[in-house]
């Protein structure tokens, strides 16, 4: 009867067993698309274009002069425009030098000449007559041009004890005060010129090859010649401000420390004197914007776009990938420029791992021109 019982049991599983697999359902099946890596592409134009090389300088006067006295004596007056920051006109009075013994040395110098006129006169008048030697007349004669050449040096002097200057501009330091004695060589104080204003801008090697900079040959007349054009900016009170400027020479040597060369920009009125707009005060750090040369048949890709520094990925007509080395013109921030290429060649700018050259990939426009290929998937193959 156990024997029984027990055979029953397993009986009874073996069925049940079976009954339940019958009931089983088929798994439902599902498409698989057979998708591959998808990419972002852009298509190549071939384009000409400016490149602006970026350079940095601090804005210095073009002409800066230290005063020094010619003449020795006590200042007797100085102007109210003589301080630090004052604006002054071009040969205006900016101190005075106590004239008096000048005056008195050109009121010498004038008798001394009037008296020689007198006797060179009168040496001329008796050789004409015969009563004086050719060498009387001689002797006559130069008295009188030295007593001429007295007089100049002494109306010279006297216009020496005025303090001025052939330009407008604006002093930068005063070193001496009225009632104070100086002598030849005494230094007064400094002053510049508002009329232009200049920054030396540093350009490495690979910045020259983009930048057109005035030969020697073109500033052998005037010392400066018409060069690219620049934008300055700096930023004052919390506002960024720009100011146009012109590239007018290159120093003509390259920098033995740093291995740069430096080229010269210059702007107009710096202290808007006579024009409108912000003023650029000397001693200004500026960002400079030089505009570089045009250069022809070349591609602009996202930065994104180069791997390796110079590698593309570029997209066939089978949507296969093809790696590409280039010819890297010069990159920004943004954007690489190179040669080398076709137009209307397609270049991958969407992150893609591990590409290799041939494999497929699908581009947008790619989508929307097929529908993806279907496979069922069997028993075997559930997702």
């Amino acid at each position: 009867m156990r024997i029984l019982l027990i055979l029953g049991i397993l009986a009874l599983a073996i069925v049940a067993a079976v009954a339940m697999t019958s009931l089983k359902q088929e798994p439902p099946k599902k498409e698989r698309v057979d998708l591959d890596p998808l990419v972002e592409v852009v298509e190549l134009e071939r384009m000409t274009t400016n490149f602006e090389v970026s350079s940095q300088g601090t804005v210095r006067p073009q002409t800066e002069t230290v005063l020094s006295a010619e003449v020795s004596g006590t200042i007797t007056r100085i102007s109210p425009k003589f301080v630090a920051g004052g604006v002054f006109q071009a040969n205006e009075v900016l101190m005075r030098i106590d004239p008096t013994n000048y005056e008195v040395a050109v009121d010498q110098a004038n008798a001394l000449v009037a008296q020689r006129e007198i006797e060179y006169e009168g040496a001329k008048k008796l050789r004409s007559q015969g009563y004086r030697a050719e060498s009387e007349y001689a002797s006559a004669a130069a008295a009188l041009a030295s007593a001429k050449a007295e007089q100049v040096r002494a109306r010279r002097n006297q216009e020496r004890t005025y303090i001025r200057l052939p330009y407008e501009g604006i002093v930068r330091a005063k070193e001496t005060d009225i009632g104070q004695f100086v002598n030849p060589g005494t230094r007064l104080g400094v002053t510049f010129s508002t009329g232009y204003a200049e920054v030396r801008l540093p350009l490495t090697d690979q910045d020259l090859a983009f930048v057109e900079l005035p030969g020697a040959a073109a500033m052998t007349k005037t010392g400066s010649a018409a060069g690219p054009a620049v934008l300055l900016s700096a930023v004052q009170k919390g506002i960024r401000q720009e100011w146009s400027a012109t590239v007018v020479r290159s120093e003509g040597v390259v920098d033995e420390k740093s291995r740069v060369t430096y080229a010269v920009a210059r702007i107009a009125d710096p202290y808007r004197l006579r024009t409108d707009g912000p003023a650029l005060p000397m001693g200004t750090f500026v960002i400079a914007s030089i505009q570089g040369a045009a250069i022809d048949d070349v591609f602009r890709v996202q930065n994104t776009a180069i791997r390796s520094s110079n590698r593309l990925l570029l997209v066939d007509a089978e949507s296969k990938i093809r790696m590409r080395t280039v010819d890297v013109v010069r990159a920004d921030s943004q954007f690489t420029y190179i040669k080398g290429l076709n137009e209307g060649d397609r270049a991958v700018v969407s992150a893609l791992e591990a590409p290799f050259d041939g494999m497929v990939v699908r581009t947008s426009a790619d989508d929307e021109a097929t529908e993806p290929k279907v496979a069922i998937a069997g028993d075997s193959e559930q997702q």
